[in-house]
């Protein structure tokens, strides 16, 4: 049954909301008096394909979602059943959409489309595999494989994250020490040599027009950072394939392996959970997060489809990949052997990762070594000058 969301009076005047699942509007209204409550608005959610704006979709739901609901499936419990025990157990929206995924079920279309209606939470990949595990009665199977793979793509967004997090925060607290230092520390002392009058080093003249911009143009430096930051979003959004070019240009690159690992990983799930070639090469293509390699990879699938072998459809792909697809071909264990090239390059991006971020902290400190010397030499200098005169 769907759910309604009501707001109201109790008896001794005081307001209340919530929700309450009935079968209907008439339905709705005599639950809500049945508790004692005066109803003063009640609705029907509406839950279309977009989600609401600014609505923020836990990753951790779809996996553990998908988890929950295998363990049921291979437990024995019917899918409806299966499906009502779900809603129960999540609250607000994840709710309202399980219940309505209920009720599209109950009329009997299939689990895969009721799962359309719902495009931001359950991507396209995830539909397929549902739907493929459906027609071959396998559909318990496949959703443990689906929160396998789930559960493995969200460990490496985490990786990513939490190597980021330590260059940012340190970023950032050098810029606020600067920041701090050149609006209420440094002008203080610079003070002292403005009223000498007297000719100042060249350095002590580049960090009097640092300070100066901190005092008094704090707000034209903060507009600009804030306009330079839409400026380079916007571009980055715009130019999306000349910046993948560039990045799969860049010496040493780090994030290639990232690109070959999802590629490999997503490939291999998806043609051991039984979908064709060209359905899972166009899937795979699009969860890289290169537009240069994804025009490479559906390229390649058209060549496939014309009849050559994938190993010989491949491009931007390394040597190594392309000779270990042409194994997988050759023993006809393809899914297996893109799964073990997934590790590999897992493996790869994470030894780099660490040591991009081994190496970043004493960049850091180079840095702010380089930043403190320059303004303990921009202060120095003319208190030196200044002893000169004195003697």
């Amino acid at each position: 049954m769907p759910i309604f969301h009501y707001k109201g009076y109790r008896d001794d005047g005081s307001e209340t909301a919530g929700t309450i699942e009935a079968s209907g509007m008439s339905d709705a209204l005599s639950r809500v008096k049945a508790e004692g409550i005066f109803a003063s608005d009640i609705s029907e959610p509406r839950i279309g394909r977009r989600k609401r704006l600014f609505q923020r979709i836990d990753e951790t739901f779809l996996p553990n979602m998908t988890r929950q609901l295998s363990t049921l499936l291979s437990s024995g419990v019917p899918l409806m059943d299966a499906l009502v025990s779900l809603a129960a157990e999540y609250h607000g929206s994840y709710k309202e959409m399980l219940i309505s995924i209920k009720e599209r079920v109950s009329s009997g279309a299939g689990l895969y489309r009721a799962l359309e209606e719902f495009s931001d939470y359950f991507p396209e990949f995830y539909r397929n595999m549902v739907q493929a595990g459906e027609e071959s009665g396998n559909l318990d199977t496949v959703l443990r494989k689906l929160a396998d793979f789930l559960e493995s793509q969200n460990a490496v967004r985490a990786k990513v994250r939490s190597a980021m997090i330590y260059p940012i925060f340190m970023m950032g607290i050098g810029i606020v020490v600067l920041s701090f230092l050149f609006t209420f520390v440094i002008p203080k002392i610079v003070k002292i040599f403005r009223d000498t009058k007297s000719t100042l080093p060249f350095i002590t003249v580049v960090l009097i027009f640092i300070t100066n911009l901190f005092v008094s143009y704090w707000w034209a430096l903060l507009g600009a950072a804030t306009a330079a930051y839409l400026f380079v979003r916007r571009f980055l959004r715009g130019h999306r394939l000349l910046i993948d070019r560039l990045i799969l240009k860049l010496p040493g690159n780090v994030i290639q392996s990232l690109y070959f690992a999802r590629f490999a990983r997503t490939l291999g799930f998806l043609l051991d959970g039984g979908l064709p070639m060209l359905k899972a090469l166009g899937l795979s293509a699009r969860s890289m997060g290169n537009k240069e390699i994804e025009a490479s990879v559906l390229s390649g699938a058209e060549r496939v489809a014309e009849g050559q072998k994938l190993s010989a459809s491949l491009e931007k792909f390394p040597p190594v990949f392309i000779q270990l697809v042409a194994t997988g071909e050759k023993s006809g264990r393809l899914p297996e052997t893109l799964n073990r090239a997934a590790d590999a390059y897992e493996e790869e991006f994470n030894r780099k990762i660490s040591q991009g971020v081994s190496l970043f902290e004493p960049l850091m400190i180079l840095l702010m070594g380089l930043v403190v010397g320059f303004i303990a030499l921009a202060i120095l200098l003319p208190m030196f000058q200044l002893n000169q005169l004195v003697k």
